[in-house]
């Protein structure tokens, strides 16, 4: 099993960033798919999940309105659009995996982990 981020970087306060999430090894589309984040000292928090069938999706009340998430069963991918983004959205993203259609907003409910890509909202 392997995922694999992409998309993070440096952005200015209210600026978008669009993060991907490549899985291989597994059967797809038989997955809930989640984005998790990790900030400096503090423990991984729940950001969105997407069940393995759309538009079932769930969001941290942080980030409701701002971020969605979605899925490309044909491409193996998962997808975090992140709009108006806020310098405490600040951290690590990882993109998580779990076998079954429910999504926990807990990261120990999630079998398999990405290694991360950083994003950075800063002036």
């Amino acid at each position: 099993v392997q995922l694999v981020e992409s998309g993070g970087g440096l952005v200015q306060p209210g600026g978008s960033l669009r993060l991907s999430c490549a899985a291989s090894g597994f059967t797809f589309s038989g997955y809930a798919m989640g984005w998790f984040r990790q900030a400096p000292g503090k423990e991984r928090e729940f950001v969105a999940g997407i069940r393995w069938r759309d538009p079932n999706t769930d969001y941290a009340d942080s980030v409701k309105g701002r971020f969605t998430i979605s899925r490309d069963n044909g491409k193996n991918t998962v997808y975090l659009q992140m709009n108006n983004l806020k310098p405490e959205d600040t951290a690590i993203y990882y993109c998580a995996a779990r076998a079954g259609s429910r999504v926990y907003n807990t990261a120990n409910g999630w079998g398999f982990w990405g290694q991360g890509t950083q994003v950075t909202v800063s002036s």
